[in-house]
């Protein structure tokens, strides 16, 4: 992988300086096109049912942004997260390239020539808000591409009524103490899952990086190399298999098993212990379930080990010219008010100084403390490599097996496929 590509993998903490006092505002963006311009917005779905859909945020946003910028229209489209993808690649394919694309990654579509830089389409007053490190993380070559627009972290749930039953008295902070307390749910409180493991699609690379990095190791290392078939990474998931997967102690095929069934199992009671994300508290208190978290459990013998931190992403595409409408809607979206709903609807965390300012002094929102602190010694997807978004694809639908069976040949097919694409996309 190219050097100069490196994004950094640590995030030294959430509390950035705060944004810049007098940005302009955006009154000099310039004018719109003649006539009027629809902007295509596909944006992924953070909700688990059509009640919770995101596209009943997105199409309140349009219908207010539209009130107020007459002759701008937003034709909104939201897509599963396993779907997403390959929905932009057809419309992509079928000249009908969206305007604006929310989802999990960038670095792709910014090698396919598509973006626009960030600068392009930001006022200064939204570039000044947002935090600085998330900024830096949405570069490629020194240029910023990926807008960050969500961020999360992961935390251990566990069940408190199920604990009690099995007669554990603290979360496990160690993967012995995991092991030992899902074999006391086994035998003790019968049609529980003791541990939730998602290594389906829609959350292989996040559930896969932890424990990978709760083992010592990772899938990159600091410099963004592909580290997936390390000795660590071998002996983690040599762990996981021995210990908890192959004893009954988690789904029995857990590669199939994507977060959003395993998520809702949590919330009717269903499982004991999982590694989730903020969305999960909503989803439990829902269902009523007396719950607790605590850090993501270690290797035994290891130091403090860092958790799983995640961004998410906006993008502008240059195909349809409408860089000014972009900017108009971007600076409406990224506003306080509208960045609060969306991150108090689905429990995640701003990447704008204002928002998370008013989100931590909130004591409605104690809950998500637990989230932000992990994020000041969290690891990071490599989002600024071109490569990352296939070699994603590919943990996605094939890192599950090594769950399942001798993880040495499996990891080392995905390590070689991700060397492989990085060498294709240099060239």
């Amino acid at each position: 992988m190219d050097r100069r590509a490196q994004v950094p993998t640590r995030l030294f903490g959430v509390a950035m300086a705060g944004a810049l006092a007098g940005a302009l505002v955006l009154t000099g963006c310039g004018g719109q096109d003649n006539g009027p311009v629809t902007l295509r917005l596909v944006a992924a779905d953070y909700g688990e049912s059509a009640d919770t859909s995101s596209k009943l945020y997105w199409d309140d946003v349009a219908r207010r942004f539209e009130a107020a910028n007459p002759g701008i229209e937003v034709d909104v489209e939201v897509a599963s997260w396993t779907d997403i993808g390959k929905r932009v690649d057809e419309l992509v394919r079928s000249g009908k390239s969206p305007d604006l694309l929310q989802t999990g990654g960038f670095a792709d579509q910014a090698a396919a020539d598509r973006l626009y830089n960030a600068s392009d389409v930001l006022s200064l007053e939204t570039q000044a808000n947002i935090m600085e490190s998330f900024s830096h993380a949405g570069q490629v070559l020194g240029t910023q591409y990926g807008i960050p627009f969500v961020s999360s972290s992961r935390v251990l749930f566990y069940n408190k009524a199920i604990f009690q039953k099995a007669g554990i008295a603290q979360p496990p902070a160690t993967w012995n103490e995991l092991k030992a307390a899902a074999e006391k749910i086994k035998a003790k409180v019968p049609g529980v899952t003791p541990y939730g493991l998602p290594l389906g699609p829609e959350e292989a690379p996040a559930e896969s990086m932890l424990w990978t990095l709760s083992g010592g190791g990772s899938l990159s290392d600091d410099v963004g190399n592909y580290t997936i078939d390390s000795d660590k990474n071998q002996a983690t998931f040599s762990w996981l298999r021995t210990n908890l997967v192959a004893t009954g102690l988690t789904y029995p095929e857990p590669g199939k098993m994507n977060r959003t069934p395993v998520y809702s199992d949590f919330a009717a009671g269903k499982v004991a212990m999982l590694n989730g994300h903020p969305t999960l508290l909503r989803m439990a208190t829902n269902g009523k379930i007396d719950f607790g978290t605590a850090p993501i459990p270690k290797k035994d013998g290891l130091a403090k080990t860092g958790s799983l931190g995640v961004a998410d992403w906006m993008m502008a595409f240059k195909a349809n010219g409408h860089k000014n409408e972009i900017r108009r809607f971007l600076s409406f979206v990224y506003g306080k008010e509208n960045q609060l709903k969306f991150d108090e609807t689905y429990n995640l965390l701003p990447v704008t100084q204002d928002a998370f300012d008013a989100m931590t002094a909130d004591p409605k929102h104690a809950d998500l403390k637990q989230f932000a602190a992990g994020l000041g010694n969290a690891s990071f997807y490599p989002f600024g490599d071109p490569a990352w978004a296939e070699v994603s694809n590919r943990i996605k639908t094939g890192i599950g097996a090594a769950a399942t069976a001798e993880p040495k040949p499996v990891l080392e097919d995905l390590q070689q496929a991700a060397v492989k694409e990085a060498a294709r996309i240099r060239k």
